[in-house]
């Protein structure tokens, strides 16, 4: 296997050469909030890097990957955030699903859908959440039955990232009737193009849409499109749930940084650097980020109860709170369009409120901490 710093230095080299040309105008392009930037144009970039052996770094060689490691990972990650190259398309397939698939897929499945994701030809959107059952997964009531040799979907998801552009879903449905919590519950592979199936964008404050309600009205998949035993998904939706945390956000965490030393330059060059309480929450805000990146590469190769969960909690409050810092960094001007669109710092505010409810909320992280990892009592209902 290739040594870890030559490697990152490969990588590096790769994006310098190849981030030139029509590539050099999407740099900076995509990420939270921003998924509707130059889509095309970053599929394109996207197949690219496929074609040049730069996804699913992590996949076996068996399945079109390159068998590398996490510090292999980390290391590509961090100069792909360092070169400011665009945010991929391609995220849910790639660290999502098919790391899913690998570990749970039958091979029919595997040799169906990996080719595909490994090439971008395919886009995925993951079915989980519901109007009635954001955080709580478990609560699922869209339901899943077979019929002959179909699986017959009825149900509505909401919050679903992408659709608009994804020929496929992963969806979790419950399909033992009467079943209850995470009992009865199956992980469908559900094509989106089909007559049973109608997406509707959902409009942010940021004014953007890229995410979706999807309702399912007698939608249809194949029987073995099911993905473990029928009935046994939650164990299946919580391994991807898993997979989600993983190594892109120590990239995530470069992002981060240049978004803090960007609001610093703004702080310095308007003078509101000198005033002590905007220095106090900017000093605060680097900390923090420091301890994030500590936490992320300490836990990075050890699997323990919770670690996901501090994760999700470190960094969605951190990024809340830089773009509340960015309101007061710009005072009385961040209440102003001049040019009738949101600057970056606006639209870094609206949309980071989001941070702390998507992808499982502050209130969800802390029960799950406090009931499987402290062993305290559930919360009670009322």
């Amino acid at each position: 296997m290739i040594e870890v710093q030559t490697f990152r230095a490969e990588v590096r080299q790769w994006l310098a050469d190849n981030l030139v040309g029509e590539f050099a105008a999407l740099k900076g392009l995509g990420g939270p909030g921003r998924e509707h930037e130059a889509y095309e144009e970053r599929r394109a970039w996207n197949q690219h890097l496929a074609a040049a052996g730069l996804t699913c770094l992590g996949w076996p060689e068996e399945h079109g990957g390159r068998g590398l490691s996490v510090a292999h990972r980390v290391a590509f990650y961090e100069e792909y955030a360092k070169a400011d190259a665009p945010d991929k398309v391609n995220h849910l397939g790639e660290e999502l699903l098919g790391p899913t698939l690998i570990a749970y897929g039958t091979e029919e499945q595997k040799k169906r859908f990996l080719p595909n994701i490994l090439n971008v030809t395919e886009l995925w959107a993951q079915g989980y959440s519901e109007p009635g059952a954001g955080s709580d997964l478990a609560n699922v009531s869209t339901s899943a039955e077979l019929v002959g040799d179909e699986w017959v979907i009825n149900g509505q998801k909401v919050w679903t990232s992408l659709a608009h552009w994804a020929q496929w879903c992963f969806v979790v449905a419950r399909s033992e009737k009467g079943s209850k919590r995470h009992h009865g519950l199956s992980y469908l592979l559900v094509p989106l193009d089909q007559p049973g199936v109608e997406i509707r964008p959902i409009v942010q404050l940021t004014g953007d849409s890229e995410f979706n309600e999807v309702f399912f009205d007698d939608a249809r998949c194949d029987a073995s499109l099911v993905v473990g035993e029928p009935g046994q998904g939650w164990g299946v939706a919580m391994a991807t749930l898993t997979f989600e945390r993983g190594v892109s956000t120590l990239g995530q965490q470069i992002r981060y940084k240049r978004e803090l030393e960007g609001l610093i330059g703004v702080a310095k060059t308007s003078g509101v650097i000198d005033d002590p309480l905007i220095r106090h929450k900017l000093t605060e805000s680097w900390t923090g980020l420091q301890a994030m990146r500590s936490y992320a590469m300490a836990t990075m190769d050890v699997e323990q109860p919770g670690q996901d969960n501090v994760s999700k909690l470190l960094w969605a409050n951190w990024h809340r709170e830089l773009g509340e810092i960015a309101m007061d960094v710009q005072g009385m001007a961040g209440l102003t369009l001049p040019g009738g669109e949101f600057d970056e710092w606006q639209r870094l505010y609206l949309f980071s409120r989001s941070d702390t409810i998507y992808g499982g909320s502050n209130e969800i992280q802390r029960n799950i901490i406090a009931e499987r990892v402290l062993g305290l009592p559930r919360e009670a209902k009322g």
